[in-house]
């Protein structure tokens, strides 16, 4: 028995249509799901980011397979998206062109890259190349 990944990664902001509009423009992520309280967006036809309206996960969702525990997140929260070696000077540009200010860049002693910006609620979001984690 064993785990095979992480499916969902969760953020919780404050308006939901701009950061909505913030990863899709940026990214080009498709929309999987969609309702009042969450947007569900697909990342790289692998991973899935939910993007959950501040404050409307603290009740238990009833749904008629089961019930959602309630939970939520506030403060800064941190994930990073892999990227390819060849693509962190392009996701430069990308970045300057849609007005999104790197916060940090950092070369890894491994000869990974990470670049480091915040998104419309302040979250830290990092593009990683590879060579930084032995197993990525």
């Amino acid at each position: 028995m064993k785990v095979n990944g992480i499916i969902e990664t969760a953020l919780y902001v404050e308006d939901l249509a701009r950061s909505v509009a913030f990863y899709r423009r940026l990214f080009g992520f498709q929309t999987l799901f969609e309702d009042a309280r969450l947007h569900a967006l697909n990342v790289a036809d692998r991973d899935v980011l939910l993007l959950f309206l501040k404050g409307s996960t603290l009740t238990p969702a009833v749904l008629p397979g089961g019930v959602i525990p309630p939970h939520g997140g506030s403060g800064s929260l941190h994930f990073a998206f892999s990227i390819d070696s060849e693509d962190v000077e392009p996701w430069k540009q990308r970045l300057a062109s849609e007005g999104v200010a790197l916060e940090s860049v950092v070369q890894w002693p491994r000869g990974a890259q990470s670049l480091y910006f915040r998104d419309p609620d302040n979250h830290l979001v990092e593009l990683i190349s590879r060579g930084w984690w032995s197993i990525y």
